[in-house]
């Protein structure tokens, strides 16, 4: 029986996302596409979660799209071929879009490869793990491509955009450790730590004050879009709205009494 493209697993309040063609280095083919755009929606509605990881199966994250099923529409008519394309990554999009915009936070664990969409994918999420072996491209200049998955958008943001023209336009591989020193990932370790690694980000996570976290998340993503004044507005509503939980109570009661806080459930 052919294993489904993608896996979608719920432990308690943390929903894992694996990319599961292993043998095709999880590229994208349309299968894996819908499934993404699908368990992108799925996790975005359900309130019962905290933190969403999005993981790649076997050695590879994800090595971008699947140039075998580019190549079945190669023998379209230019304009037909173009339609196509765009139909397709507009719709892909969808995922992108959601996995920035829903409130639980989102963690990249990666490893392997990570290249084109695969990179514009971990783009996407909030923190990043990585393993040491991982290694890092655009590829997209290699097959007459340019970025998909908001990758233009999310690595001028990441990096500048001098260091962005670099890795889009020269298409140069680069290690985990240069990832890191370019803040595209917030944590290095070694392969054999690297579950280990995300398991403790992702309790911290779950275990924290879900308005706090959620409303952090949002006014970093928002803050973009925002001048300094409309900025300041919307911190000083969020906080007012923080300030109303039952989670602020327990988070002060537990700094007097020198102890754990142990939050609970958004109000």
């Amino acid at each position: 029986m052919t294993s489904p493209p993608l896996l979608l697993d719920r432990d308690g309040p943390v929903a894992t996302i694996t990319l599961n063609r292993p043998e095709a280095l999880n590229t994208l083919d349309f299968a894996l596409m819908d499934a993404l755009v699908d368990a992108a929606a799925n996790v975005a509605a359900d309130d019962d979660l905290r933190v969403v990881v999005i993981r790649g199966a076997g050695r590879h994250f994800m090595a971008g799209g699947d140039i075998r099923t580019f190549a079945g529409e190669l023998a379209k008519p230019e304009a037909q071929r173009s339609a196509a394309f765009h139909t397709m990554i507009g719709h892909l999009h969808s995922a992108i879009e959601t996995f920035h915009r829903m409130p639980h936070p989102v963690v990249g664990r990666v490893h392997g490869a990570v290249a084109g969409f695969g990179l514009s994918l971990m783009n996407a999420c909030d923190l990043v793990i990585a393993a040491d072996d991982t290694y890092f491209a655009s590829a997209y200049r290699n097959i007459g491509l340019t970025p998909d998955g908001g990758g233009s958008w999310a690595l001028p943001r990441l990096v500048g955009v001098r260091r962005a023209m670099e890795v889009l336009l020269l298409g140069e591989r680069f290690d985990a450790q240069q990832a890191l020193a370019w803040g595209l990932v917030n944590r290095v370790v070694a392969a054999a730590e690297l579950d280990a690694a995300v398991a403790r980000v992702v309790q911290s996570l779950a275990e924290g004050p879900v308005l706090a976290i959620r409303n952090a998340k949002r006014l970093v993503r928002e803050s973009l879009a925002r001048t300094l004044s409309e900025q300041l507005n919307a911190e000083a509503i969020s906080f007012g709205a923080c300030a109303g939980t039952a989670d602020f109570v327990e988070g002060i009661s537990a700094f007097l009494e020198k102890r754990p806080a142990h939050f609970g459930r958004k109000d």
